[in-house]
Protein backbone atom coordinates (compact mmCIF):
# COMPACT_ATOMS: atom_id res chain seq x y z
CA UNK A 1 0.00 0.00 0.00
CA UNK A 2 2.75 2.38 0.49
CA UNK A 3 4.49 1.55 -2.33
CA UNK A 4 1.20 2.39 -4.59
CA UNK A 5 0.47 5.60 -2.16
CA UNK A 6 4.45 6.88 -2.82
CA UNK A 7 4.25 6.16 -6.79
CA UNK A 8 1.21 7.40 -6.98
CA UNK A 9 1.89 10.85 -5.43
CA UNK A 10 5.01 10.83 -7.30
CA UNK A 11 2.76 11.38 -10.70
CA UNK A 12 1.13 13.69 -9.16
CA UNK A 13 4.16 15.85 -8.63
CA UNK A 14 5.00 14.80 -12.06
CA UNK A 15 1.94 16.20 -13.37
CA UNK A 16 1.42 19.39 -11.59
CA UNK A 17 2.33 23.11 -12.23
CA UNK A 18 4.56 24.75 -9.39
CA UNK A 19 4.30 28.44 -9.41
CA UNK A 20 7.94 28.12 -7.91
CA UNK A 21 9.48 25.42 -10.35
CA UNK A 22 7.74 26.80 -13.62
CA UNK A 23 9.84 29.90 -14.64
CA UNK A 24 12.71 30.83 -16.15
CA UNK A 25 15.86 30.91 -14.07
CA UNK A 26 17.22 33.85 -15.64
CA UNK A 27 14.19 35.97 -14.27
CA UNK A 28 15.21 34.86 -10.78
CA UNK A 29 17.29 38.43 -10.83
CA UNK A 30 15.98 40.31 -13.15
CA UNK A 31 14.20 43.76 -11.89
CA UNK A 32 10.36 43.93 -12.28
CA UNK A 33 10.14 47.46 -11.46
CA UNK A 34 10.72 49.79 -8.35
CA UNK A 35 10.08 48.03 -5.51
CA UNK A 36 8.43 49.24 -2.57
CA UNK A 37 7.26 47.77 0.94
CA UNK A 38 3.82 49.56 0.80
CA UNK A 39 1.71 49.84 -2.07
CA UNK A 40 2.04 52.81 -4.34
CA UNK A 41 -1.04 53.12 -5.87
CA UNK A 42 -3.44 53.80 -2.63
CA UNK A 43 -4.09 57.67 -1.84
CA UNK A 44 -2.54 59.04 0.79
CA UNK A 45 -4.57 61.84 2.52
CA UNK A 46 -3.13 65.18 3.24
CA UNK A 47 -3.35 68.20 5.53
CA UNK A 48 -3.27 65.64 8.95
CA UNK A 49 -6.61 64.15 7.72
CA UNK A 50 -5.60 61.10 8.59
CA UNK A 51 -4.79 61.26 12.45
CA UNK A 52 -8.36 63.02 13.27
CA UNK A 53 -12.08 61.98 12.99
CA UNK A 54 -11.80 63.30 8.79
CA UNK A 55 -10.26 60.35 8.27
CA UNK A 56 -13.05 58.22 9.47
CA UNK A 57 -15.74 60.31 7.78
CA UNK A 58 -14.16 60.19 4.35
CA UNK A 59 -13.60 56.16 5.11
CA UNK A 60 -17.30 55.94 5.69
CA UNK A 61 -18.58 57.65 3.06
CA UNK A 62 -16.22 56.25 0.40
CA UNK A 63 -17.10 52.69 1.17
CA UNK A 64 -20.60 53.47 1.43
CA UNK A 65 -20.16 55.14 -2.23
CA UNK A 66 -18.50 51.90 -3.20
CA UNK A 67 -21.37 49.54 -2.57
CA UNK A 68 -23.71 50.90 -4.76
CA UNK A 69 -23.80 49.20 -8.54
CA UNK A 70 -22.53 51.02 -11.32
CA UNK A 71 -23.11 49.72 -14.72
CA UNK A 72 -22.55 50.40 -18.31
CA UNK A 73 -25.93 50.12 -19.54
CA UNK A 74 -29.07 50.79 -22.42
CA UNK A 75 -32.05 52.94 -21.68
CA UNK A 76 -34.70 53.96 -23.03
CA UNK A 77 -36.71 57.53 -23.52
CA UNK A 78 -37.85 57.57 -20.42
CA UNK A 79 -34.78 56.85 -18.58
CA UNK A 80 -35.68 53.08 -17.17
CA UNK A 81 -32.84 50.58 -17.18
CA UNK A 82 -33.39 48.00 -20.06
CA UNK A 83 -30.09 45.81 -20.32
CA UNK A 84 -26.47 45.91 -19.19
CA UNK A 85 -23.71 46.23 -22.06
CA UNK A 86 -20.50 44.16 -21.87
CA UNK A 87 -18.04 46.44 -22.49
CA UNK A 88 -14.57 47.10 -21.34
CA UNK A 89 -15.71 50.32 -19.63
CA UNK A 90 -18.41 48.17 -17.64
CA UNK A 91 -15.89 45.52 -17.14
CA UNK A 92 -14.08 48.53 -15.15
CA UNK A 93 -17.08 49.52 -13.02
CA UNK A 94 -18.53 46.34 -12.10
CA UNK A 95 -15.39 43.74 -11.96
CA UNK A 96 -12.32 45.53 -12.07
CA UNK A 97 -10.36 48.64 -12.87
CA UNK A 98 -7.20 47.87 -12.93
CA UNK A 99 -4.51 45.25 -11.66
CA UNK A 100 -4.63 46.53 -8.66
CA UNK A 101 -7.86 47.27 -7.45
CA UNK A 102 -11.29 46.00 -7.98
CA UNK A 103 -14.19 48.04 -8.65
CA UNK A 104 -15.27 48.94 -5.51
CA UNK A 105 -11.44 49.09 -4.22
CA UNK A 106 -11.31 52.25 -7.26
CA UNK A 107 -14.89 53.77 -6.52
CA UNK A 108 -12.95 53.77 -2.67
CA UNK A 109 -9.98 55.40 -3.84
CA UNK A 110 -11.58 58.16 -6.29
CA UNK A 111 -14.15 59.35 -3.48
CA UNK A 112 -11.53 59.38 -0.27
CA UNK A 113 -9.44 61.34 -3.54
CA UNK A 114 -12.04 63.93 -4.33
CA UNK A 115 -12.39 64.19 -0.34
CA UNK A 116 -9.15 64.98 0.25
CA UNK A 117 -7.97 67.44 -2.73
CA UNK A 118 -11.63 68.55 -3.68
CA UNK A 119 -11.11 67.60 -7.23
CA UNK A 120 -9.70 64.08 -8.86
CA UNK A 121 -9.29 62.68 -12.20
CA UNK A 122 -9.85 59.69 -13.90
CA UNK A 123 -8.03 58.72 -16.51
CA UNK A 124 -8.63 55.76 -18.79
CA UNK A 125 -5.04 53.78 -19.10
CA UNK A 126 -5.51 51.08 -21.39
CA UNK A 127 -8.04 51.53 -24.28
CA UNK A 128 -8.43 49.39 -27.21
CA UNK A 129 -7.37 52.81 -29.93
CA UNK A 130 -5.17 55.79 -28.97
CA UNK A 131 -6.73 57.76 -26.44
CA UNK A 132 -5.62 61.37 -27.78
CA UNK A 133 -6.09 60.91 -31.81
CA UNK A 134 -9.67 58.85 -31.47
CA UNK A 135 -12.95 59.88 -30.20
CA UNK A 136 -14.41 56.54 -30.20
CA UNK A 137 -12.50 53.98 -27.96
CA UNK A 138 -13.07 51.27 -25.53
CA UNK A 139 -11.47 51.85 -22.19
CA UNK A 140 -9.62 48.61 -20.73
CA UNK A 141 -8.64 49.97 -17.29
CA UNK A 142 -8.64 53.08 -15.35
CA UNK A 143 -7.14 54.97 -12.37
CA UNK A 144 -7.67 57.83 -10.07
CA UNK A 145 -5.18 60.58 -10.66
CA UNK A 146 -4.72 63.78 -8.89
CA UNK A 147 -4.20 66.90 -10.89
CA UNK A 148 -1.34 68.84 -10.08
CA UNK A 149 -1.79 71.64 -12.93
CA UNK A 150 -4.46 73.30 -14.95
CA UNK A 151 -4.29 74.54 -18.31
CA UNK A 152 -7.11 75.64 -20.98
CA UNK A 153 -7.44 72.59 -22.48
CA UNK A 154 -5.29 70.78 -20.86
CA UNK A 155 -4.61 68.95 -16.73
CA UNK A 156 -1.13 67.77 -15.43
CA UNK A 157 -1.59 64.78 -13.72
CA UNK A 158 -0.17 62.48 -11.19
CA UNK A 159 -0.90 58.87 -11.72
CA UNK A 160 0.40 55.76 -10.64
CA UNK A 161 2.01 53.68 -13.71
CA UNK A 162 1.80 50.11 -13.20
CA UNK A 163 4.09 49.15 -15.78
CA UNK A 164 7.12 51.20 -13.55
CA UNK A 165 5.61 50.54 -10.46
CA UNK A 166 6.13 54.55 -9.37
CA UNK A 167 4.27 57.62 -10.19
CA UNK A 168 4.41 59.83 -12.65
CA UNK A 169 3.52 62.98 -14.06
CA UNK A 170 1.76 63.26 -17.55
CA UNK A 171 -0.49 65.80 -19.90
CA UNK A 172 -3.85 65.07 -20.96
CA UNK A 173 -6.65 66.82 -22.50
CA UNK A 174 -9.57 67.57 -20.33
CA UNK A 175 -12.13 66.18 -23.10
CA UNK A 176 -10.82 62.51 -22.83
CA UNK A 177 -11.07 62.01 -18.81
CA UNK A 178 -13.11 62.53 -16.31
CA UNK A 179 -12.81 65.25 -13.96
CA UNK A 180 -15.17 65.34 -10.95
CA UNK A 181 -15.39 68.24 -8.03
CA UNK A 182 -16.06 67.09 -4.82
CA UNK A 183 -19.97 68.00 -4.33
CA UNK A 184 -19.31 69.25 -0.87
CA UNK A 185 -16.44 71.47 -1.96
CA UNK A 186 -17.95 74.54 -0.44
CA UNK A 187 -18.13 72.42 2.80
CA UNK A 188 -14.87 70.60 3.11
CA UNK A 189 -12.28 72.12 0.59
CA UNK A 190 -12.84 75.83 0.53
CA UNK A 191 -10.18 77.90 2.86
CA UNK A 192 -12.32 78.83 5.39
CA UNK A 193 -14.72 76.36 5.34
CA UNK A 194 -16.39 74.11 8.74
CA UNK A 195 -14.27 71.01 8.31
CA UNK A 196 -11.09 73.09 7.35
CA UNK A 197 -11.70 75.17 10.57
CA UNK A 198 -12.48 71.52 12.43
CA UNK A 199 -9.08 70.77 11.19
CA UNK A 200 -7.33 73.54 12.28
CA UNK A 201 -8.64 72.90 16.01
CA UNK A 202 -8.24 69.20 15.75
CA UNK A 203 -4.49 69.66 14.91
CA UNK A 204 -4.29 72.79 17.88
CA UNK A 205 -5.93 69.58 19.82
CA UNK A 206 -3.08 67.44 19.42
CA UNK A 207 -0.33 70.23 20.09
CA UNK A 208 -1.49 70.73 23.19
CA UNK A 209 -2.22 67.17 24.40
CA UNK A 210 1.69 66.30 23.23
CA UNK A 211 3.02 69.58 25.48
CA UNK A 212 0.47 67.82 28.40
CA UNK A 213 1.79 64.16 27.41
CA UNK A 214 5.75 65.39 27.29
CA UNK A 215 6.81 64.42 30.24
CA UNK A 216 7.56 68.25 31.82
CA UNK A 217 6.65 68.41 35.86
CA UNK A 218 5.27 72.30 35.14
CA UNK A 219 6.11 73.18 38.87
CA UNK A 220 6.84 76.43 40.38
CA UNK A 221 9.44 77.27 42.93
CA UNK A 222 8.83 80.34 45.16
CA UNK A 223 12.10 81.03 47.07
CA UNK A 224 12.38 83.41 50.70
CA UNK A 225 13.69 86.63 48.90
CA UNK A 226 12.75 88.73 46.13
CA UNK A 227 14.42 88.57 42.47
CA UNK A 228 14.48 91.53 41.15
CA UNK A 229 18.42 92.14 40.47
CA UNK A 230 20.52 90.58 38.16
CA UNK A 231 21.86 88.91 40.88
CA UNK A 232 19.25 87.54 42.75
CA UNK A 233 17.88 86.02 39.28
CA UNK A 234 21.24 84.58 38.70
CA UNK A 235 21.02 83.10 41.90
CA UNK A 236 17.64 81.64 41.14
CA UNK A 237 18.69 80.03 37.89
CA UNK A 238 21.44 78.21 39.82
CA UNK A 239 18.56 77.12 42.32
CA UNK A 240 16.17 75.81 39.21
CA UNK A 241 19.29 74.35 37.85
CA UNK A 242 20.55 72.72 40.72
CA UNK A 243 16.67 71.09 41.35
CA UNK A 244 16.45 69.81 37.85
CA UNK A 245 19.68 68.15 38.45
CA UNK A 246 19.19 66.37 41.39
CA UNK A 247 15.48 64.99 40.20
CA UNK A 248 17.44 63.91 36.87
CA UNK A 249 20.34 61.69 38.04
CA UNK A 250 18.91 60.46 40.95
CA UNK A 251 17.37 56.97 40.78
CA UNK A 252 13.83 57.77 41.54
CA UNK A 253 13.64 61.11 40.69
CA UNK A 254 13.90 62.47 44.41
CA UNK A 255 15.34 66.02 45.09
CA UNK A 256 15.33 68.34 48.50
CA UNK A 257 14.16 71.76 49.07
CA UNK A 258 15.32 74.32 51.65
CA UNK A 259 12.71 74.72 54.61
CA UNK A 260 12.08 78.51 53.38
CA UNK A 261 11.21 77.31 49.99
CA UNK A 262 7.98 76.54 48.77
CA UNK A 263 7.12 74.39 45.60
CA UNK A 264 3.48 74.43 43.51
CA UNK A 265 2.38 71.73 41.81
CA UNK A 266 0.63 72.76 38.69
CA UNK A 267 -2.25 69.55 38.19
CA UNK A 268 -3.73 70.77 34.84
CA UNK A 269 -2.75 73.63 32.35
CA UNK A 270 -5.29 76.24 32.43
CA UNK A 271 -8.39 76.13 30.93
CA UNK A 272 -10.12 76.83 27.41
CA UNK A 273 -13.15 76.36 25.01
CA UNK A 274 -11.36 74.34 22.35
CA UNK A 275 -13.27 71.18 22.79
CA UNK A 276 -16.54 73.04 23.11
CA UNK A 277 -15.50 74.66 19.36
CA UNK A 278 -14.57 70.91 18.33
CA UNK A 279 -17.98 69.95 19.43
CA UNK A 280 -19.43 72.62 17.70
CA UNK A 281 -17.86 72.14 14.65
CA UNK A 282 -18.78 68.63 14.55
CA UNK A 283 -22.54 68.92 14.73
CA UNK A 284 -22.20 71.68 12.09
CA UNK A 285 -20.51 69.32 9.91
CA UNK A 286 -22.28 66.44 10.32
CA UNK A 287 -25.74 68.73 9.65
CA UNK A 288 -24.20 70.09 6.47
CA UNK A 289 -23.09 66.01 4.98
CA UNK A 290 -26.41 64.62 6.47
CA UNK A 291 -24.29 62.41 8.08
CA UNK A 292 -24.70 61.70 12.15
CA UNK A 293 -22.62 59.78 14.91
CA UNK A 294 -25.13 56.86 14.57
CA UNK A 295 -24.38 56.33 10.75
CA UNK A 296 -20.50 55.85 11.42
CA UNK A 297 -21.51 53.22 14.79
CA UNK A 298 -23.53 51.45 12.72
CA UNK A 299 -26.78 52.15 15.11
CA UNK A 300 -28.86 54.13 12.52
CA UNK A 301 -32.08 53.60 11.65
CA UNK A 302 -33.67 53.41 8.05
CA UNK A 303 -35.07 56.74 8.04
CA UNK A 304 -31.97 58.35 8.80
CA UNK A 305 -29.96 55.76 6.69
CA UNK A 306 -32.72 57.51 3.62
CA UNK A 307 -31.51 60.63 4.67
CA UNK A 308 -27.93 60.06 4.77
CA UNK A 309 -28.09 58.21 1.27
CA UNK A 310 -30.10 61.03 -0.53
CA UNK A 311 -28.20 64.18 0.56
CA UNK A 312 -24.54 62.36 1.12
CA UNK A 313 -24.38 59.35 -1.32
CA UNK A 314 -26.41 60.34 -4.10
CA UNK A 315 -24.75 63.99 -5.11
CA UNK A 316 -21.55 62.02 -4.84
CA UNK A 317 -22.21 58.56 -6.88
CA UNK A 318 -24.34 61.03 -9.36
CA UNK A 319 -21.26 63.37 -9.81
CA UNK A 320 -19.15 60.35 -10.85
CA UNK A 321 -21.48 58.42 -13.25
CA UNK A 322 -22.46 62.36 -14.81
CA UNK A 323 -18.69 62.81 -15.40
CA UNK A 324 -18.43 59.02 -16.96
CA UNK A 325 -21.34 59.52 -19.75
CA UNK A 326 -20.35 63.07 -20.50
CA UNK A 327 -17.18 61.98 -21.19
CA UNK A 328 -16.20 58.10 -21.90
CA UNK A 329 -19.69 57.87 -24.48
CA UNK A 330 -19.95 59.56 -27.24
CA UNK A 331 -23.27 61.49 -28.52
CA UNK A 332 -24.00 58.81 -30.94
CA UNK A 333 -23.60 56.10 -28.58
CA UNK A 334 -25.93 58.67 -26.07
CA UNK A 335 -28.07 59.19 -28.73
CA UNK A 336 -28.31 55.11 -29.01
CA UNK A 337 -29.76 55.06 -25.67
CA UNK A 338 -26.40 54.18 -23.82
CA UNK A 339 -25.50 55.66 -20.66
CA UNK A 340 -23.48 55.21 -17.31
CA UNK A 341 -26.26 54.31 -13.89
CA UNK A 342 -26.07 53.82 -10.58
CA UNK A 343 -28.37 51.07 -8.44
CA UNK A 344 -28.91 50.67 -4.24
CA UNK A 345 -29.93 47.69 -2.34
CA UNK A 346 -32.62 48.97 -1.15
CA UNK A 347 -33.14 45.64 0.95
CA UNK A 348 -29.70 45.96 2.73
CA UNK A 349 -30.90 48.29 5.37
CA UNK A 350 -34.35 46.26 5.73
CA UNK A 351 -34.52 43.73 8.77
CA UNK A 352 -35.86 40.38 8.37
CA UNK A 353 -39.39 41.34 9.72
CA UNK A 354 -39.37 44.34 7.44
CA UNK A 355 -38.38 42.60 4.31
CA UNK A 356 -41.03 39.72 4.92
CA UNK A 357 -43.71 42.05 4.47
CA UNK A 358 -42.15 44.31 1.72
CA UNK A 359 -42.06 40.95 -0.13
CA UNK A 360 -45.81 40.31 0.33
CA UNK A 361 -46.76 43.52 -0.67
CA UNK A 362 -44.32 43.80 -3.59
CA UNK A 363 -45.57 39.94 -4.72
CA UNK A 364 -48.90 40.40 -4.06
CA UNK A 365 -49.10 43.76 -5.89
CA UNK A 366 -47.94 41.61 -9.09
CA UNK A 367 -44.08 44.82 -8.78
CA UNK A 368 -42.07 41.64 -8.25
CA UNK A 369 -41.96 37.68 -9.14
CA UNK A 370 -40.92 34.93 -5.93
CA UNK A 371 -37.71 34.67 -7.89
CA UNK A 372 -36.86 38.51 -7.98
CA UNK A 373 -37.53 38.47 -4.04
CA UNK A 374 -35.18 35.17 -3.52
CA UNK A 375 -32.26 37.01 -5.29
CA UNK A 376 -32.84 40.17 -2.84
CA UNK A 377 -32.61 37.55 0.18
CA UNK A 378 -29.48 35.79 -1.93
CA UNK A 379 -31.03 32.34 -2.30
CA UNK A 380 -31.12 30.58 -5.38
CA UNK A 381 -33.70 31.08 -7.70
CA UNK A 382 -36.70 28.13 -7.53
CA UNK A 383 -37.43 25.96 -10.30
CA UNK A 384 -41.13 25.78 -9.54
CA UNK A 385 -44.07 26.53 -11.70
CA UNK A 386 -44.81 30.16 -11.66
CA UNK A 387 -41.49 31.32 -9.74
CA UNK A 388 -41.38 33.88 -12.41
CA UNK A 389 -44.75 35.20 -12.93
CA UNK A 390 -46.18 38.52 -11.72
CA UNK A 391 -49.03 37.68 -10.31
CA UNK A 392 -51.42 37.63 -7.23
CA UNK A 393 -51.10 34.49 -5.00
CA UNK A 394 -53.54 35.48 -2.89
CA UNK A 395 -56.40 35.18 -5.58
CA UNK A 396 -57.30 31.57 -6.39
CA UNK A 397 -56.73 30.99 -10.09
CA UNK A 398 -57.23 27.49 -12.13
CA UNK A 399 -54.23 25.44 -12.13
CA UNK A 400 -54.85 24.20 -16.02
CA UNK A 401 -55.09 27.26 -17.91
CA UNK A 402 -51.72 29.13 -18.02
CA UNK A 403 -51.83 32.78 -17.54
CA UNK A 404 -52.95 35.15 -20.73
CA UNK A 405 -52.04 38.40 -20.68
CA UNK A 406 -54.68 39.05 -23.68
CA UNK A 407 -57.42 37.10 -21.65
CA UNK A 408 -60.63 39.51 -21.19
CA UNK A 409 -61.35 40.44 -17.97
CA UNK A 410 -64.19 38.52 -16.43
CA UNK A 411 -67.86 40.47 -16.75
CA UNK A 412 -69.02 40.02 -12.81
CA UNK A 413 -72.75 40.61 -13.99
CA UNK A 414 -72.23 38.06 -16.74
CA UNK A 415 -71.04 35.65 -14.59
CA UNK A 416 -73.72 35.55 -12.20
CA UNK A 417 -76.24 35.55 -14.56
CA UNK A 418 -74.67 32.35 -15.59
CA UNK A 419 -74.60 30.70 -12.39
CA UNK A 420 -78.26 31.89 -11.58
CA UNK A 421 -79.25 30.23 -14.79
CA UNK A 422 -76.96 26.95 -14.41
CA UNK A 423 -78.74 26.43 -11.15
CA UNK A 424 -82.57 27.04 -12.64
CA UNK A 425 -81.56 24.22 -15.10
Amino acid sequence: MNNNFLSGFAGRLRSAWNVFLDRDPSDEFKVKGAAYSRPQHRPRLTYGNERSIIGAIYNRCAVDVSTLKIRHARIDDNDTYLETIDSGLNQCVSTAANIDQTNRDFIRDLVMSMFDEGVVAIVPVDTSVSLVNQNAFDILSMRSARIVQWYPHHVRLNIYNDNRGEKEEITLPKSKIGIIENPFYAVMNEKNSILQRLIAKLNLLDSIDEQSGSGKLDIIIQLPYVIKSAARQQQANERRKNLEAQLKDSKYGIGYADATERITQLNRPAENNLMTQIEYLTRMLYSQLGISEAILSGTADEKELLNYYNRMVEPVVSAITGEMKRKFLTKTAITQGQSIVHFRDLFSIVTPERLADLSDKLTRNEIASPNDMRAAIGWRPSKAKGADELRNRNLNQSLDKPIDATDKPIDVTDELNRVNKSKGE
